[in-house]
């Protein structure tokens, strides 16, 4: 599958494969791309529907909204929110380091800060907890 993302105003086309059984899921903590996918030119072939996205994390626990995950796997780099401190959408959380490249990871939602749930140093997963809202 191939889509087109918009970052910073500027439009990069990528391949996708999707392995049968993955879930496919566009982060949330990433708020102003733009994701549209792309038609395949005549003769391609089909490719299988990905499968909805579950709403359980590894582990079957139920996703809470007020906990802010990893959209990647990385190494916390440095820790900006505070417990106890009010966030908005957006601000930031935490910065992680993955390639050699850091990656701000914002809040998805307003509120008080509850729980930090990772530190510096510490290696991370994609959906893995970061932080808990109040």
């Amino acid at each position: 599958m191939q889509l087109t993302m918009t970052i910073d105003g500027k439009k990069y086309r990528v391949d996708v494969e999707v392995e049968e059984g993955e879930e496919v899921r566009l982060a949330e903590s990433f708020p102003t791309t733009t994701v549209q996918a792309v038609t395949p030119p005549s003769g391609a072939m089909p490719m299988a529907a990905p499968a909805p996205v579950t709403g359980a994390p590894p582990g079957g626990t139920a996703v809470s909204d007020k906990i802010c995950r990893s959209p990647i796997a990385g190494v916390v780099f440095k820790v900006v929110a505070q417990v106890g401190q009010h966030l908005e959408v957006n601000d930031l959380l935490v910065v992680l380091e993955a390639m050699k490249m850091e990656t701000n990871i914002t809040a998805h939602m307003s509120g008080t800060v509850d729980k930090i749930l990772v530190s510096v140093g510490e290696a991370v997963q994609p959906g893995q907890p970061i932080a808990e809202f109040a």
